[in-house]
């Protein structure tokens, strides 16, 4: 048998085949031989070994060359094996971390309130490269397990642990930290991720997410100061009272606040409801039922299942319209109004409507102008605001929102960073203030929204709530929100919000993303394509300075491009920054057009639109001129959340693809095609076939007379 020296070595060879920087390598490879070599990993090592002689680098490089970062959201990515994936050792690990941190910052109260952990519906069972016939610490490994397995290390540092027995939502782990007035809580879930993911998200005494700088005492906690990792039998935890079992009592007093949310009692509406397999069903499924909707569950996503097996491309996310696929049919049967979504820690809500018999898609932006104008009038109307009132928003945010707040005399907090820690923080200023009977909602653009008082974590079910009497109200005047939109849209404007992505995996990805940044920060730029740039703003300057911490210089790391605009528009901007949770580099376009009559907005929609797709392809060829890359042009048809590697290898065997069509049995062409498309994982036809009907003249079945 190989030593630990014969390995490494063998995986040294194996790293400076690849095309990465030294230090990258260097990192992964002292990371690789501490696993390999140290008995607290001994449980990983069969697996470890088995990568290493199937010559794995690629994988083994990404699992190992650094600890897996804590971003916006908190720590989140693939399941697996190495400090940069999420299994048992990087949660305890962080736990320990968390629990040092805790006691460093609070001493005896942080025991004494302690900490509540909750979990959604996620469980890991991808094999290869795993050998399924070795021992495998992470195989099948679920939420329940990383929450045990660090409760039974906030316990054996004598901090309580409050667990509720089964799944729920983020939001409803925000309230119960709140209610029980715990010092800190986490939440272990990848959000919307694919399957493979997981995660955990950490929050403080408020029900918010950590802020910088004290996520970076936090992180240099868990990274720097962990010498060994306390931990006891959870049997005994519980045994002890060091842990306690929550449930249904807590259940009722949370569902009772989203309740008291209500502004209207219209409830003439048809919903089906679609929890893409996910904690909806603990949370917005009984709060609409108990305020008297008419709401049916879809049976293709109702069950709990971490596969997500009934969501198109695996990808639980309501912002991804195609994640309604599941539910559509379902509706038309129903005759529904509206279809609700939420992803499977429910704190993101989705939107599609029936309008005038075609159903339509609303996204994270459009739900927030309507909730931000119906929540104002409603709450003025009722007499619930006292001095005016405030809306929250993030930069990224449409600016119509704010636009919106202050022509109905209300204040908007518009310029904050990413991420809805930052809308929970300013609610904390508010409340310290003893302003909070003015907050109206907090709002995102990626799904989000929060109102009332009772958390600090953007809640589907609370947005649940108003969309449905919304709907409601507009039903018994013959309208839909789609109208409501419009006639919002003919007042301030058409504001077109559009979002797409250049994901860029593994290591490498880290470096491009890098390069793409530098690039845009660093050289003058008076022109993306033929939009001339009338202003680069940095938010890496400006207040406060220096920076908080790291995490502090990680949120601010974005730039955002003013460009002059035609005479019928009145604003166009792009904002670039790298995701804090995932590996891509997010864009966000903005143009404002100008408020018209309404027999106008059609025509005024459509030339924003075309703008706007116009400047989405000239900022993405950009940027892949930055990395060297000639794109294709008809790889802006591709599904949009592809990484770029896949959306590359796709032209490479596109011809491939044609060719099956002299191969003779069906059966046989669709084995073929299968094998040629596993790189692309689920529903993979659907993610190419634009790009291929674009240059063949028909979609991929049909050109391979498969579609019978």
């Amino acid at each position: 048998m190989a030593t630990v020296q014969e390995r490494i070595a063998k995986a040294q060879s194996g790293f400076d085949q690849l095309d990465i920087p030294a230090p990258i390598a260097a990192a992964a490879l002292e990371a690789l031989e501490n696993w390999l070599a140290d008995d607290d990993f001994e449980a990983y090592r069969p697996q470890l070994e088995h990568l290493i002689d199937i010559r794995a680098w690629d994988f083994l490089l990404d699992a190992f060359y650094q600890v897996i970062p804590f971003g916006t959201g908190g720590r989140r990515g693939l399941v697996g094996i190495g400090p940069n994936r999420i299994n048992p050792w990087t949660i305890q690990s962080s736990a320990q971390g968390h629990a040092q941190y805790l006691i460093k910052t609070y001493g005896e109260e942080a025991r004494r309130r302690g900490v509540v952990l909750t979990w959604d519906v996620r469980v890991f069972t991808q094999q290869p490269p795993y050998n399924p016939d070795l021992p495998n610490p992470i195989m099948n490994l679920d939420g329940r397990q990383l929450a045990e397995a660090a409760a039974v290390v906030y316990a054996a540092n004598g901090i309580k642990v409050y667990m509720y027995d089964a799944v729920r939502s983020t939001p409803q782990l925000s309230f119960t930290i709140r209610h029980l007035k715990a010092i800190s809580g986490d939440m272990f879930s990848a959000s919307h991720n694919l399957p493979t993911d997981n995660g955990k998200k950490v929050y403080d005494q408020f029900g918010g997410q950590l802020i910088p700088p004290h996520d970076q005492i936090l992180v240099d906690e868990v990274t720097q100061a962990v010498d060994c990792i306390r931990s006891m039998p959870f049997d005994e935890a519980r045994a002890q009272g060091l842990v306690e079992v929550i449930g249904e009592d807590i259940d009722r007093v949370y569902r009772d606040k989203v309740v008291a949310l209500s502004l209207s009692e219209a409830r003439d509406l048809r919903i089906v409801y679609a929890p893409l397999h996910g904690t909806g069903l603990t949370s917005v499924y009984p709060i609409l039922q108990s305020l008297g909707f008419d709401i049916r569950l879809d049976p293709r996503s109702a069950d709990l299942s971490g596969a997500f097996e009934s969501v198109t491309f695996n990808i639980p996310n309501p912002e991804v319209q195609q994640s309604f696929d599941a539910a559509l049919p379902y509706a038309r049967e129903t005759a529904a109004d509206l279809i609700i979504s939420t992803d499977p820690d429910a704190d993101r809500v989705g939107v599609m409507l029936n309008h005038r018999g075609r159903w339509e898609f609303l996204n994270g932006n459009e739900i927030g102008i309507l909730l931000t104008h119906y929540g104002i009038t409603k709450m003025k109307a009722a007499g619930l605001i006292d001095r005016g009132g405030v809306v929250i928003k993030t930069d990224v945010t449409t600016s119509l929102i704010a636009a919106i707040a202050e022509a109905l005399g209300m204040e908007c907090i518009g310029e904050l960073l990413v991420g809805f820690k930052y809308i929970g923080e300013e609610m904390n200023k508010l409340d310290t203030a003893g302003r909070m009977a003015e907050f109206v909602l907090g709002t995102e653009e990626s799904h989000g929204f929060l109102m009332g008082n009772y958390a600090r974590d953007k809640d589907a079910a609370g947005a649940a709530v108003w969309i449905a009497e919304h709907a409601a109200e507009l039903k018994q005047e013959g309208r839909s929100l789609l109208d409501q939109l419009n006639r919002i849209y003919a007042t301030y404007g058409y504001g077109h919000n559009h979002l797409t992505e250049i994901r860029l995996l593994g290591a490498k990805g880290m470096e491009q993303i890098r390069k793409i940044m530098d690039h845009l920060r660093e050289e003058t730029i008076s022109a993306i394509g033929d939009f001339s740039v009338s202003r680069r703003i940095d938010r890496w300057q400006g207040p406060p300075q220096p920076h908080l911490s790291r995490t502090d210089t990680a949120s601010r790391n974005v730039l955002v491009f003013h460009l002059e605009s035609p005479a019928d528009i009145a604003s166009m901007r792009i904002t670039v920054r790298p995701s804090g949770t995932e590996p891509k580099v997010k864009m966000y376009f903005e143009i404002l057009g100008r408020p018209c009559d309404p027999a106008q907005l059609e025509e005024s929609r459509g030339r924003i639109v075309a703008l706007c797709q116009r400047l989405e392809r000239q900022l993405m060829q950009y940027c892949y001129g930055i990395l060297g890359v000639d794109f294709p042009e008809r790889g802006f048809l591709l599904f949009w959340q592809l990484p770029l590697d896949t959306k590359l290898k796709y032209f490479e065997i596109e011809e491939a693809i044609a060719a099956l069509k002299t191969v003779g049995a069906p059966a046989e062409r669709r084995k073929a095609l299968d094998d040629l498309l596993a790189f692309l994982g689920a529903n993979p036809v659907q993610k190419i076939d634009p790009a291929f009907e674009a240059r063949y003249g028909q979609g991929v079945m049909g050109y391979l007379a498969l579609d019978s």
